[in-house]
């Protein structure tokens, strides 16, 4: 009898700790709701309903196609249209736009290290160097510091191909914005 009473406990109290909040999925990048977002079981308008989000909500955005975005908030999970997903720090934006135009910098390099202080696993580069997709290189959303040596910048994006929440960082960080830390998804080095 003691042993089911102190099982049913502790099922409650592992309940009562659920919350939305840790609902959230461990991947992905920070977003906002911009409007009330309708969710779908898929990438388009014709795929069934699947819940939807309040205006101004943080969510998690999982991944993103050239027009819709795959998105959670507790226990709400669908695709919405980007249109309708902010990657800002605040809910109005910005959005950082990639100029690919920027001259190129140098003699200099950049170095993204995955732990604080420029410790532990690294991936350096040097000007013109783009890397779209970290995560065919092993190193999506894993950077916390990143060292800049010489006369580059860098422009640090959220999502893969530039689409999110992007920053130029034009000095070293020993511990990179809240936005980026470990949620770095591409980079243009200048």
């Amino acid at each position: 009898m003691k042993r089911l009473l102190g099982l049913g406990l502790a099922v409650l109290m592992g309940l009562a700790s659920f919350t939305p909040a840790s609902a959230f999925s461990d991947t992905g990048s920070h977003g906002w709701a911009l409007v009330d977002l309708s969710l779908s079981n898929g990438p388009g308008a014709a795929y069934g309903p699947a819940g939807s989000i309040a205006e101004n909500s943080a969510i998690r955005v999982l991944r993103c196609q050239v027009n819709w975005c795959l998105v959670d908030s507790g226990p709400e999970r669908g695709w919405t249209s980007r249109q309708s997903v902010g990657f800002g720090k605040t809910p109005e934006g910005p959005l950082f736009s990639i100029q690919p135009n920027y001259p190129a910098g140098g003699p200099g390099s950049v170095c993204f290290y995955e732990g604080r202080n420029f410790s532990g696993a690294s991936l350096c580069a040097g000007p013109g160097q783009v890397f779209t997709d970290l995560k065919l290189y092993g190193h999506d959303n894993r950077f916390s510091s990143v060292e800049i040596t010489g006369d580059v910048s860098v422009a640090a994006c959220r999502d893969r191909g530039f689409q999110s929440y992007c920053e130029r960082i034009i000095e070293s960080q020993p511990v990179m914005d809240q936005y980026l830390v470990r949620n770095l998804s591409s980079i243009r080095v200048y």
